[in-house]
């Protein structure tokens, strides 16, 4: 793991195009602000494990639970215009 010191608005950069940036710090909580690309997915720990536990789950549905499932709660269709910066 590579440890680095920022201060507020100072960023560190991933690769060629993800950018960290130190957006505030309050007490022992630090507020980052994520630039990335759309198609890479970036989530707190904590959702990412349970996107993970969520998707392990579905895979072991029997296909006809699954179809029954999907009557229940259609597909949502997204705006693909949608950029990263629409998200909260």
């Amino acid at each position: 793991m590579l440890v680095l010191s920022r201060h507020r608005d100072e960023s560190i950069i991933i690769g060629d195009d993800i950018v960290i940036t130190v957006v505030d710090i309050r007490g022992d909580k630090v507020r980052l602000g994520i630039a990335a690309p759309i198609e890479i997915s970036v989530h707190r720990q904590e959702v990412y494990e349970a996107i993970q536990r969520e998707n392990r789950q579905a895979s072991r549905l029997e296909p006809q639970e699954a179809r029954q499932i999907e009557r229940l709660n259609p597909p949502v269709r997204r705006d693909l215009r949608r950029t990263r910066s629409d998200e909260v």
